[in-house]
């Protein structure tokens, strides 16, 4: 008996090896699964890729290698592509709520770490209505709305001060084309008044020859020595001049730094 009982064990463990075998070669990508689980677990995260690669082109509908492929992307800084890969993941309702919150999740820190911080907190939310007990997503939803707000505060401050500067910019503007119109009316003035003077001083010499003329005739030479007024802009009204308007200066604002961040938790590997 025991004999029979050695052979039938023997057959048994043949047996469970074959399906082992057929399993392996009809569904291979759970052996390229866990292949790039065990090189992500090693901190390779470019050769997990290439692995989970190759097991969505052996089921493209997988969502073990989909999630998992996503975080390795993730891993080697490549968000751009981790989010387009966890998308798929968490677009698969045939997936439990608490599979989903984690791909959510995910799809949140990758949204976050390319600054869409609105996608980001929409992913956070999903995350949250799929796991309401989550209190990491809660975190990472707060701070990213915090993150949001203040963005949006230094944006309607940014918006306030260009309106500001251009209405001081306008101001300014018309204030020098006043001040041009001030100068050139005194302008004006100045060069009737130099007429004036210049009609006085002829008046004057015509008056000295007249002089001349009924005492007998004096030198030409005491006419031109005669008192003469200068023409052009006097002193004081140079000094009445305005001086030009100085722009004033960009007002500037340091922006709001955040030392923390949002929560990574470590890749769960399906």
């Amino acid at each position: 008996m025991r004999r029979t009982l050695f052979i039938f064990t023997l057959a048994a463990a043949a047996f469970v090896a074959s399906v082992s075998e057929v399993a392996a070669q009809s569904l291979p990508e759970r052996s390229l699964v866990r292949k790039g689980n065990r090189q992500f677990g090693r901190e390779r995260y470019e050769k997990s890729v290439d692995s989970y690669t190759r097991a969505l082109e052996a089921a493209p509908n997988n969502f073990e290698a989909t999630y998992n492929l996503s975080n390795a992307l993730f891993r080697s800084e490549r968000y751009d592509k981790a989010e387009q890969t966890m998308m798929r993941a968490a677009a698969d309702s045939t997936r439990t709520d608490t599979e989903r919150a984690e791909a959510f999740f995910n799809l949140g820190n990758t949204q976050f770490m390319q600054k869409k911080l609105q996608e980001a907190l929409e992913s956070y939310k999903n995350s949250l209505r799929l796991n309401p007990s989550d209190m990491e997503a809660k975190y990472n939803y707060a701070y990213t709305k915090r993150l949001l707000e203040q963005q949006q505060n230094q944006e309607n401050q940014d918006d306030k001060d260009n309106k500001d500067d251009k209405q001081d910019g306008q101001q300014d503007k018309d204030k020098q084309q006043g001040d041009g119109k001030d100068n050139n009316d005194n302008g004006q003035n100045d060069d009737r008044d130099s007429q004036g003077d210049d009609k006085q001083q002829n008046s004057g010499q015509d008056d000295d020859r007249d002089g001349q003329d009924d005492n007998g005739g004096q030198d030409d030479k005491q006419g031109d020595d005669s008192r003469q007024s200068q023409s052009g802009i006097s002193p004081e009204q140079q000094e009445a001049m305005l001086e030009a308007i100085q722009a004033q200066e960009d007002k500037t604002q340091e922006k709001v730094k955040e030392k923390q961040g949002v929560i990574v938790r470590s890749s769960k590997n399906w």
